[in-house]
């Protein structure tokens, strides 16, 4: 009694016992009482207790509660005793609260140490985990509720030992998940608290999470609490969802693909009074921001980041944080991350930075949202935080957009500067020349931006000229940098202006010429690098010497006092190879250069720390090496890399040109595969129609043989059905009708028959003119191809008879020059030889004897053409003789084909008569009326005679039966 009494709090007669002692004997109790009440009690007395003497409680009373967990799980009452026991032992947080009350308790550390020993007890045995799983399945409040917030202490104490043990039990993930559809919110509440812990650095779990439909009820949650404007439910949720997609490609890709990204465009709808957000409003739009950073940060593969920002922006969501960035009354700090949020979204997307550029602000007249961010960037009195997200910002709107760098460069462009408005080159250009060191800083590295990989613009940037002051000549931006650089100015304004420089020289000659024509630039370079300067100088040192480097490896070597191999003897002379090499590599070595190198994003915890761009960094990481290398080479090393890179630039012209070939023969062969696929489809909707209609003709086929069979049956049925008729009501009248028509088709029938005969006779007769006319055409053929060799040999005597005369026309001219020789020779010869009236006489006889000759050869080719003449008429004569009994021939025949057609006609007549007549017997014969059958083959008088018996006969058959 006197136990209960001190644990009750009733009065006590003797000595108080001990808390160590009390909870020993509680222990006692636990373990060896057989009533459930009893144990059930003692339980609850140690959780009253666990609170004050927790050390004593965990160390003896730990075992017990666990042996209860295992062996009462009937009584709800006892197990959730059990765990609010357990959880008081091993939370912190119940510990942390009652700090300041108490005398006894240790520092901080060693209570993180107690609830942490007490974690690895319990867990050491992974069934107890198992267990607590199980147990957190039961619907009962006061088992589920304690027990997930024992597990979530457990996961905060040891996280990744629980979170081992939960992922390899058996659905232990998904018992979890369950929590979420708890309609008790205090449990679904501590249930997202449990899973926050559950998903800490642990890909395999998330995936898990993600997969067990967990975006879907966080963001139902989300929706159901309010959005933005819910409690710390919402930062709970926001937080979870956090850990479940950073870092975590493949739950990223999830939340995309799921369209979960368009569910998160209502959190960012603000009104127009943005006054008086409460403090959990900004907090929640802070996660919500961040979240959509984390979906495009650009530490994620640059597809993932791609597909998401652009489905922000067709979503609507970028427009709705372009929104809140041109909105007034927005408090800074999520002003300054939506402009943080906006930067990534447009980061690398050429689409999403069009849109930003389009973006204007609520202000008359209305300005470029850029312009308004970078009026901000270069005011000295705006915050520091915000100042470095505009420069974010802005660089990420030039990150691999061309487009975007044209338009500010053409801004400082004198055919393109407008005196009316302010534009983005002129606050640059402000902010580079102004009295505050860290605009000086943001305008250089804003406008160095606007020059990365983009030659073009280096040298388009050289024209921009700039009026110092009145009555003086313009200057070149070029040059203007370099004279304030000369000044001595700030660190921060000398390193911002070097990496202007660094990066504008950075592969373009035409740059290095510019500046190495001013003869002052050279000399301040080898000055600031020679001399022994402080740590803090040290780094305008390494700068100094990257841009002496870049002239001389970028060099063209088109002034002749400032040649590579001459800067090279200059710096051998003035500096030192190693003292210049060490000086360069200050840069890589400096810490401010190692946090820049670390993401894009410029973050700085002051203003002083602002040194290194991150992108300048990579330049430098580029050029270090090559730049020392270009120092130690020689001139004919120099001449050979000339050479190779002027071999390299050729060949890549002929390898561009190729490529321009190739791709427009895919271009080509892309058009001639589309018309292949456009004939294809073409072609295969022309077949399908074919087919159809093949299947319809064949259906409409099927249906008129139908319908002639239909119809054939149809005329059969009433054929018989008129028979029938007939049959019951016949009458003699109708029965002597079918005689006088039987009379009338025996008539029909013999007088074609006799037609039939005549048009045989006259076949026959055709026949036989036929075989005379086929007979006179052979022999006219015969005499024409007599004819025809007759003629052929008349014309081989006229060429034998052509060939002669040719041959004596040639003898003739032969011998007329033999006679002209010999009068030559008379009329040469002497006079007075005494012969020569001879030869004479005998030259004119011989001239008379030729001359007629010839007469009688002309004579007897004119009698042979006469005959060839005569010849060709008979042939004409019969050949025309031929065509015509031919078409004599032709005529007989067409005569010959129509008898034929007309027979086969009066055939088929005498058929269908024969048909008819035989139909009429057997009607006849139907109706009593004896018929008897002709006897073909006997002659036509006998046939008469049969005839007229038959009919005789019939009519004595006809009164019998009459009479019957």
């Amino acid at each position: 009694m006197n136990f209960l009494r001190g644990v009750m709090g009733g009065p006590s007669a003797g000595p108080q016992p001990s808390g160590a002692d009390t909870i020993q004997k509680l222990c006692d109790r636990v373990a060896s009482s057989t009533l459930l009440d009893d144990r059930r009690d003692a339980v609850r007395a140690l959780k009253s207790l666990s609170k004050k003497y927790r050390l004593e409680v965990g160390i003896q009373a730990m075992e017990h509660l666990i042996r209860v967990l295992q062996t009462d799980r009937s009584d709800s009452e006892i197990i959730g005793y059990a765990l609010d026991t357990l959880y008081n032992v091993i939370s912190n947080d119940l510990e942390e609260e009652e700090q300041d009350d108490s005398e006894e308790e240790n520092s901080a550390k060693q209570v993180d140490d107690l609830g942490s020993q007490f974690t690895e007890i319990f867990i050491k045995q992974q069934e107890n985990v198992t267990l607590l799983l199980t147990l957190v399945e039961e619907f009962d409040f006061h088992v589920r509720w304690p027990g997930v917030k024992l597990l979530t202490s457990l996961l905060k104490q040891q996280g990744p030992q629980v979170q081992q043990i939960i992922l390899v039990s058996p659905m232990g993930v998904s018992r979890l998940m369950d929590l979420l559809a708890d309609s008790r919110e205090v449990i679904r509440n501590d249930g997202v608290l449990l899973l926050q812990q559950l998903t800490k650095s642990n890909a395999a779990i998330q995936k898990i999470v993600a997969f067990e439909n967990a975006f879907e009820r966080l963001l139902d949650i989300i929706t159901e609490e309010g959005n933005s404007d819910g409690g710390i439910v919402v930062e709970d949720c926001l937080i979870l969802l956090q850990n479940l997609l950073k870092n975590n490609n493949s739950n990223q890709n999830f939340f995309k693909e799921g369209s979960y990204i368009q569910r998160m465009k209502p959190w960012f709808e603000v009104g127009d009074d943005n006054c008086g957000w409460s403090a959990q409003k900004v907090t929640n739009l802070h996660l919500m921001l961040q979240l959509v950073r984390v979906l495009v940060s650009p530490t994620n593969p640059p597809g993932a980041t791609s597909s998401c920002q652009k489905a922000m922006f067709h979503c609507g969501l970028l427009q709705q944080l372009c929104t809140i960035l041109m909105a007034t009354g927005v408090p800074a700090d999520i002003l300054t991350e939506t402009i943080n949020t906006v930067s990534e979204v447009i980061r690398g997307c050429q689409t999403n930075q069009d849109y930003f550029a389009s973006v204007n602000a609520p202000s008359s007249p209305p300005r470029p949202a850029i312009v308004v961010l970078l009026m901000s960037m270069v005011n000295e009195r705006q915050p520091f935080v915000l100042r470095c997200a505009v420069l974010y910002c802005f660089q990420c709107f030039l990150y691999k957009n061309q487009k975007g760098q044209g338009e500010i460069v053409s801004t400082l462009l004198p055919s393109t500067i407008d005196g009316n408005s302010v534009s983005a080159g002129q606050l640059l250009c402000g902010g580079l020349f102004s009295t505050d060191s860290l605009s000086n800083w943001c305008a250089a590295v804003a406008l160095a931006h606007a020059l990365q990989e983009n030659a073009t613009l280096k040298e388009q940037l050289l024209r921009v000229q700039l009026a110092t002051s009145i009555g003086n000549p313009p200057v070149s931006l070029l040059q203007q940098c370099t004279n304030i650089l000369s000044q001595g100015s700030k660190v921060q304004t000398r390193v911002g202006l070097l990496m202007l420089l660094c990066t504008w020289l950075s592969n373009c000659s035409i740059a290095v010429t510019h500046f190495l024509h001013n003869p002052a630039n050279v000399p301040f370079l080898t000055g600031q690098i020679a001399e022994n300067l402080g740590e803090e100088e040290q780094l305008v040192q390494g700068l100094c010497a990257l841009l002496l480097g870049i002239s001389i490896y970028y060099n063209d070597n088109s002034l002749e006092n400032y040649r590579k191999e001459k800067l090279k003897q200059l710096i051998e002379k003035r500096i030192g190879r190693e003292n210049f090499i060490e000086k360069l590599g200050f840069i890589s070595k400096h810490e401010l250069y190692s946090r820049a190198a670390q993401k894009p994003q410029p973050s700085f915890s002051s203003p002083d720390h602002m040194m290194f761009d991150h992108e300048f960094t990579k330049l430098v990481k580029e050029l270090e090496g090559v730049i020392s290398k270009a120092i130690y080479k020689s001139s004919e090393e120099d001449k050979k890399e000339e050479e190779v890179k002027k071999t390299l630039e050729q060949h890549d012209n002929i390898v561009t040109h190729y490529k321009k070939v190739i791709r427009e023969q895919d271009q080509e062969l892309e058009e001639l595969k589309q018309r292949i696929n456009t004939l294809t489809s073409q072609n295969e909707q022309l077949q399908a129609t074919v087919t159809q209609q093949v299947s319809q003709i064949q259906q409409h086929k099927d249906q008129y043989n139908l319908l002639k069979v239909q119809l054939g049956k149809d005329t059969q049925h009433h054929n018989s059905h008129g028979d029938t008729l007939q049959m019951n009501g016949i009458q003699t009248e109708e029965v002597s009708k079918l005689r006088e028509e039987l009379e009338e088709w025996k008539n029909k029938h013999e007088l074609l028959q006799g037609q039939l005969k005549e048009k045989d006779s006259v076949i026959e007769k055709l026949n036989s003119s036929q075989l005379e006319m086929g007979a006179t055409e052979q022999s006219l053929q015969t005499s024409r191809f007599a004819g025809l060799e007759h003629s052929n040999e008349l014309q081989k005597e006229l060429e034998m008879l052509r060939s002669q005369i040719q041959l004596q026309s040639a003898e003739i001219s032969k011998l007329q020059m033999e006679n002209q020789k010999l009068q030559m020779m008379n009329t040469a010869a002497d006079p007075l030889l005494g012969d020569s009236g001879a030869t004479a006489a005998t030259g004119s006889e011989l001239e008379g004897r030729l001359e007629q000759e010839i007469k009688e050869l002309k004579n007897q080719v004119k009698s042979l053409s006469e005959e060839k003449e005569a010849l060709k008429q008979q042939l004409d004569s019969s050949t025309s003789t031929v065509a015509i009994l031919q078409e004599k021939n032709t005529k007989l025949q067409r005569e010959l084909a129509e008898s034929k057609k007309e027979q086969d006609d009066l055939l088929v007549l005498l058929a269908d008569q024969d048909q008819t007549i035989s139909a009429q017997k057997m009607k006849l014969k139907d109706f009593g009326v004896a018929v008897e059958d002709e006897d073909d083959t006997e002659s036509g008088d006998q046939g008469d005679e049969d005839e007229d018996g038959d009919e005789e006969e019939q009519d004595e058959n006809a009164v019998c039966y009459h009479e019957n």
